[in-house]
């Protein structure tokens, strides 16, 4: 019996021990949450953005890691399912222990992660663009605002192409129908007439576009100049592009904006019958400078392959280099401490100059119109002459022109209401 007993102390102590070097080891290393959809409609899209998070994790541990310490991934899949990104999340910051996070696409997926996040004053950073409208204390948006994509987009099939019907065809949820709500006033504040706006809907993952895309042509052919605004997202753009080939629409008929289509999306399909389509974006694979083909080669190296580089790849690349600075200059991981410390980081852009994170959180760098070449590539057609500061709120929207997000003191809030001197929403 005692050598039962001896024998059941050695082994608790050893548990606790082993328990105990656990624990130092987790407070060892710095905890990075990858919140992306793994499998369902989204994964064509979001996988990438995991393995790019990966990729920089490993590039930062070669240079000895933050503060001492080794970054460790923790990789979930939300799998393209809206609650459940609010339910990782809480695992993440609860259980997992993690730093930081990056992940999310859509808003809708955003908007799910959010409401827990504040909660659990965890830190998150979205890479992609997206309908603005929203300023977390506890989000670092580096995909681009309105301002930023679909704005310069609308100017420049305006004022380039002679633009005078448009279709807004988008995903059925809150980044199509907030972007399409904010370019419709745009629109008619350039003297647009209502009748010359055709808006359209479709679900997640829609297949069927035959209907769809006759009714497009038809309202392209009343005798104006007519263009697509795309927001659809995810899968539902393969069938989507296919179908304009099926039934003839050229980029010269009708051209294509997208604000979701980017190398990615393109390297699943035959891209020759879409040569000459547009996309807005901050960042072009075929962008060419050293900073670029210096990225494209260690992507490469990494996935062993040829997949291709895209805009939210940029967008991760550039609010992870600014996380590992802000954690570098406040000596901590402590949330709030890492926020202010982020406002006014800088990192190179892959096009070219450099990124600002400001204020607001939000990201200032260029906007690119690319052109579908048959390779799958985009060239660049137009960009801006410099960098765009992201706006958090529209000025088109009346119940957002005279907000503004101001992070910093005396301000710290992300909707500020500038003629009523009032903070409407969260703020320190």
């Amino acid at each position: 019996m005692k050598l039962k007993t001896l024998a059941a102390g050695i082994a608790l102590s050893m548990g606790a021990t082993v328990m105990s070097f656990n624990a130092m080891a987790a407070e060892d290393t710095i905890k990075v949450g990858v919140l992306h959809s793994l499998s369902g409609t989204m994964a064509i899209s979001e996988t990438t953005l995991k393995d790019t998070v990966l990729m920089m994790i490993e590039e930062q541990n070669k240079k000895g890691g933050l503060l001492g310490k080794k970054l460790e991934p923790v990789v979930v899949d939300p799998a393209s399912n809206w609650p459940l990104f609010a339910e990782k999340t809480r695992e993440l910051i609860t259980k997992e222990g993690v730093d930081v996070i990056f992940g999310c696409w859509t808003s809708v997926s955003r908007k799910s992660v959010l409401p827990v996040i504040e909660e659990l004053n965890g830190l998150m950073f979205y890479p992609v663009q997206y309908e603005g409208e929203e300023s977390s204390k506890n989000v670092f948006y580096t995909g681009a605002a309105p301002n930023q994509q679909a704005v310069p987009a609308v100017d420049y099939l305006m004022n380039e192409l002679g633009v005078e019907r448009w279709v807004l065809a988008g995903t059925d949820y809150v980044y199509p129908r907030t972007t399409n709500k904010i370019l419709e006033a745009y629109l008619k504040s350039k003297g647009v007439a209502e009748e010359d706006i055709m808006i359209n809907y479709t679900p997640f993952g829609h297949s069927d576009w035959q209907s769809i895309v006759s009714d497009v042509k038809k309202f392209g052919s009343a005798g104006k100049k007519t263009a697509v605004v795309s927001t659809i997202n995810g899968d539902a753009n393969v069938p989507f592009y296919k179908e304009l080939g099926n039934q003839g629409i050229s980029s010269e008929d009708i051209p294509v904006v997208a604000f979701s289509v980017g190398e990615e999306e393109l390297s699943g399909i035959d891209t020759k019958p879409l040569v000459g389509h547009l996309a807005a974006w901050n960042y072009f694979q075929s962008v060419d400078n050293e900073a670029n083909e210096e990225f494209i080669e260690k992507w490469k190296a990494y996935t062993s392959d040829e997949r291709v580089t895209n805009d939210p790849m940029e967008a991760t690349y550039i609010g992870f280099n600014m996380w590992a600075n802000a954690v570098t200059q406040a000596g901590t991981t402590e949330v709030d401490a890492v926020g202010q410390a982020m406002i006014g980081q800088k990192s190179p852009n892959l096009t070219g100059g450099m990124a600002v994170m400001n204020k607001n959180h939000h990201l200032s760098k260029p906007v690119l119109i690319g052109e579908i070449q048959g390779d799958g590539q985009f060239e660049v057609v137009w960009e801006t002459e410099s960098i765009v500061m992201g706006d958090a709120w529209s000025d088109y929207l009346p119940g957002s022109k005279d907000l503004i997000a101001d992070w910093t003191d005396p301000v710290k809030c992300g909707n500020y209401n500038t003629k009523t001197k009032t903070c409407s929403g969260q703020n320190y």
